[in-house]
């Protein structure tokens, strides 16, 4: 089954670090966001990814041809014109990069990649979101329900820090509120080829009228996940990440 990575909008409200960079390729740790994502899939064994580039997509394909420069030492002998790698740091990936535009809707998007798909379903994710959910239970979840459609339901955090009160004391600073309590779609998902029908154009935002029908139609199931999920909107979300990862509880890293 293959897993579909939306990487190609710009990352406007991270124009920090996306004015030189895709928001995919911002780094958590060393490593580019999507290639965090990718290694939660392949620790599941899902290893076959299609990449939908737009926005700086060049700099995706160049991360990926390089890949070994990138994660490797290597000693570089100029005068023979060779290259020596002391190890490879290799992954068992087989990733296709598909230039679908910079100005292509998320749903125009994936409708550029349906000659790739040839499964009867496959993942779909964002290029810019963790999560600790168990990737094969999903699938799972989805092949049994037989619907067209089914997400990962997430109750996130709320986007500020909260005061604990009793009365008008203060009695605790609290770096993360609860949120309302709410359900959001959590962006990973699996999905049967015919979701395809449901695109119209290059225009076609994803998120709207392809889920709403398929909601109507009965088409569309949510897998609930109590545990970790996390986007990458904004700096202090990147940051957050940077700390989780650097002080060795990152609850997204399960492949070691």
């Amino acid at each position: 089954m293959k897993v579909v990575i939306l990487a190609g909008g710009i990352g406007s409200r991270l124009s920090e670090e996306s004015v030189v960079r895709p928001k995919p390729l911002i780094e958590i740790g060393g490593m580019p966001i999507i290639w965090h994502i990718m290694k939660i899939y392949s620790y599941y064994g899902f290893k076959d990814f299609i990449i939908c580039c737009g926005y700086k997509g060049y700099l995706i394909k160049e991360f990926f041809s390089n890949y070994f420069l990138h994660s490797s030492d290597l000693t570089i002998d100029l005068e023979n014109d060779k290259i020596i790698y002391h190890q490879k740091n290799n992954e068992p990936w087989k990733i296709t990069l598909v230039d679908t535009g910079d100005n292509t809707s998320t749903g125009g998007r994936i409708k550029k990649i349906k000659k790739f798909i040839t499964e009867e379903n496959f993942c779909l994710t964002y290029g810019d979101g963790l999560s600790a959910v168990n990737i094969k239970k999903l699938v799972n979840f989805h092949i049994k329900n037989k619907k067209k459609g089914t997400l990962i339901a997430v109750k996130p955090q709320g986007r500020f820090g909260s005061l604990k009160l009793e009365g008008n004391k203060v009695e605790q600073f609290l770096e993360k509120s609860p949120g309302d309590g709410g359900w959001v779609n959590g962006g990973f998902f699996v999905l049967n080829k015919d979701i395809f029908n449901y695109i119209r154009s290059e225009k076609t935002i994803w998120e709207r009228e392809p889920l709403e029908r398929l909601s109507k139609n009965n088409q569309l199931i949510s897998y609930k996940f109590n545990g970790f999920w996390y986007a990458m909107d904004t700096l202090k979300d990147k940051n957050y990440l940077e700390n989780l990862w650097s002080s060795g509880k990152a609850p997204w890293k399960i492949w070691c």
